[in-house]
């Protein structure tokens, strides 16, 4: 058993989502007013909808598909009749086009944050590294889109179900099993996503928390037209 690969992804992920709970519920307890997204739309409007626009596309879409590809049991996919190297093509063709999506809106929020003499004096440092690890998350996501052209049967992807699996059963010592031969393009978007969660409830990301479900089923408001 290799030790780094026990601490990074056999016992980090457990330690992750501690944190990502409990930090996310004391926040929400102590600190209600820093609950918010922190939007700075009103500073600077310049490309601001359409940057928004697909980076919330491309990364809802990506987060879905990672469920899908890690949570959701192999079973299903085959009860589905869909191969593991089908299920591959699947990931790299979709996850390839929603990552381009935010790729190219995340660029533009990036360099907004970074250039932006406005945008730079109201961003805490928090802002600013979360918004530039998403951004490495990311770029990490599509190389490994290259990578995955290498092997189109699919086993990689079923190695990473597989840790999924058994870290869920809270099974790490067979989980990292699974990790211990794959390509090291994969273990770092692994673990730069484990630590997105870590740093999740001390950051604006905790308002993915509170989607506003309650909009779709809210009373109609009548809005006054302006004359």
């Amino acid at each position: 058993m290799n030790f780094t690969d026990m601490l990074l992804f056999g016992i980090y992920p457990y330690i992750a989502s501690v944190i990502f709970f409990v930090g996310s519920a004391l926040r929400y307890d102590r600190e209600q007013f820093t609950w918010k997204a922190q939007s700075s739309q009103i500073l600077d409007k310049t490309y601001f909808r359409t940057a928004s626009v697909l980076f919330h596309v491309g990364i809802i879409m990506i987060f879905f598909g990672h469920f899908a590809g890690l949570v959701m049991p192999y079973e299903v996919w085959s009860f589905l009749g869909i191969t593991l190297a089908q299920k591959q093509i699947i990931a790299m063709g979709v996850g390839g086009f929603f990552g381009a999506l935010c790729f190219v809106g995340l660029t533009m929020l990036v360099w907004r944050r970074l250039f932006n003499p406005r945008v730079r004096a109201s961003s805490s440092v928090m802002d600013t590294l979360i918004l530039l690890l998403i951004y490495w998350q990311l770029i990490l996501g599509i190389l490994t889109i290259f990578v995955s052209t290498g092997h189109m049967d699919g086993y990689v992807m079923q190695d990473l179900m597989s840790w999924s699996r058994y870290l869920l059963t809270f099974r790490p010592a067979d989980a990292i099993e699974f990790m211990a031969d794959i390509h090291w393009i994969y273990k770092a978007h692994v673990f730069w996503g484990i630590t997105l969660f870590v740093l999740f409830p001390f950051s604006r990301l905790v308002h993915i928390w509170s989607v506003p479900v309650k909009f779709l089923g809210r009373s109609q408001q009548i809005v006054r037209r302006r004359f």
